[in-house]
């Protein structure tokens, strides 16, 4: 996604001489104790052009300040900036890149350094368990690119990457409101009467509000998030909020199916859909036992029985009942025609 630099833009004849020269680490030194300022800065676009990013980005450094206000100053500040990101230094590229359209707003190199400066910050972006101010930075510098320079070629380049930096932050949103999600009716973590559930809507919500460009894909994962949060706080409030906690459930519901008609949840926002609208009917009144709970623990009953049926030990197990069942069936008899015969001498 980062362009190369134009090399045509630095004369090659200078460039190659220079190159020539440096074969050994003894002359590598000697260029580092030269006095000959212009010699050594040739020596460093040399190295730069060979590939040797680090030696050439140490050169350029001892170079900026003996150069600047010359003819050499604006060219070497963005070289060093250069040199730092190609040796993968991105920390130090953003800042020398920084400090060049700084000190030239107007200079030959300001598009690339105001491109370069975003892309330095976006290659040291940490992980999402991290904090992810570095991430804003670098969203915010490819959005003053593109303020800056907005006839620019980089346009889709810059746009992509500010997508990707979005989906990021919208990433670390949905693993929130995920957190909050998995806690559930857990109240440890819930300070003056708070909801887990609560908290996962507040926090999935926000993220769709902020990142509206946010890809679909991670817009669908907040917004099912959001109806399940809402319809599992329903299920747990108190008898006074129940009903209009069910009918917002009814609401978030339509505004799921309108915007993800063909969505992989619609079967699961369905069942949702069935069972807050009938407790709506019901103007908030629970029933005992949903069919489907109690169709899922008729189902693990069988499967349970089916299971010790099975198994040896289950086997044992189901003859003994039987045979514990058979003598209390005897022993039931017994009784009660004892108590028979005594009603009869009576």
């Amino acid at each position: 996604m980062r362009p190369d630099m134009c090399k045509n833009s630095f004369s090659l004849l200078p460039l190659l001489c220079a190159l020539l020269l440096l074969t050994s680490c003894s002359e590598y030194t000697n260029v580092l104790k030269s006095n000959d300022y212009e010699y050594r800065y040739e020596a460093a676009k040399a190295l730069y052009t060979d590939g040797h990013y680090r030696q050439a980005a140490e050169i350029f450094g001892m170079l900026l300040a003996p150069l600047k206000g010359t003819a050499y100053g604006e060219e070497c500040l963005y070289m060093l900036g250069e040199a730092n990101l190609r040796a993968k230094d991105y920390e130090s590229a953003a800042m020398f890149f920084k400090k060049y359209y700084q000190a030239y707003p107007k200079g030959q190199y300001m598009e690339m350094a105001r491109y370069n400066s975003g892309y330095s910050l976006y290659m040291q972006t940490p992980d999402l368990r991290l904090d992810q101010s570095s991430t804003m930075e670098a969203i915010n510098e490819f959005q003053n690119f593109i303020d800056y320079c907005p006839g620019t070629s980089l346009m889709p380049q810059a746009q992509e990457i500010i997508y990707a930096l979005q989906d990021k932050l919208v990433e670390k949103e949905l693993l929130s409101a995920k957190l909050y999600y998995d806690l559930g009716g857990y109240i440890g973590n819930a300070t003056f009467g708070g909801s887990n559930y609560a908290a996962c809507v507040v926090t999935a919500q926000n993220a769709l509000k902020d990142y509206p460009y946010a890809s679909a894909g991670l817009r669908e994962e907040l917004a099912i998030l959001v109806l399940r949060a809402k319809y599992y706080l329903a299920k747990k409030s108190v008898e006074e909020r129940r009903l209009e906690r069910f009918r917002d459930t009814v609401d978030e519901y339509y505004a799921f199916a309108n915007d993800y008609p063909e969505s992989r949840y619609l079967k699961e926002a369905n069942a949702i859909f069935d069972y807050s609208e009938r407790i709506v009917e019901r103007k908030g009144s629970l029933p005992e036992e949903d069919e489907l709970s109690k169709k899922k623990k008729a189902d693990e009953a069988k499967k349970a029985l089916k299971e010790l049926k099975e198994s040896e030990e289950g086997k044992k197990t189901a003859d003994k009942l039987k045979k514990d069942a058979f003598i209390g069936d005897i022993l039931r008899s017994a009784v009660g025609n004892g108590q028979n015969n005594r009603d009869s001498d009576k």
